[in-house]
């Protein structure tokens, strides 16, 4: 098992998980974040501290495209160790919206550290 970064993410990108990982598994798109399942040790500390409720357990049903997605981009984007200050202004106004990764979603990078 791993954990996932879901579309609920997208334009949110709050960064509290990436503060309590203890292993820094997690990975900056320019709109999203993703988890490397590689190196995610399954310890769920990073799931409670999303306020999007964007992370869940990749053994959760439907989490198969998200975990794609999370291998596939944390292997191009730059690694995030901190919450950087980046959260968008306009996040808690598209937190729970729906369809936002076909309406937001981009490959490209984020800054990371």
């Amino acid at each position: 098992m791993t954990y996932v970064v879901t579309d609920a993410c997208i334009k949110c990108k709050y960064m509290d998980c990436v503060e309590v990982c203890p292993v820094d598994c997690f990975y900056e798109g320019e709109v999203m974040l993703a988890i490397n399942p590689n190196e995610c040790i399954d310890c769920g500390v990073c799931e409670p501290e999303c306020p999007a409720e964007a992370i869940l357990p990749d053994t959760e049903s439907g989490q198969e495209k998200w975990l794609e997605l999370n291998a596939t981009f944390s292997a191009q984007w730059p690694n995030v160790t901190r919450n950087n200050g980046q959260t968008p202004v306009d996040a808690d106004e598209h937190k729970g919206e729906d369809g936002k990764y076909d309406k937001y979603f981009t490959p490209e990078p984020g800054s990371g550290d």
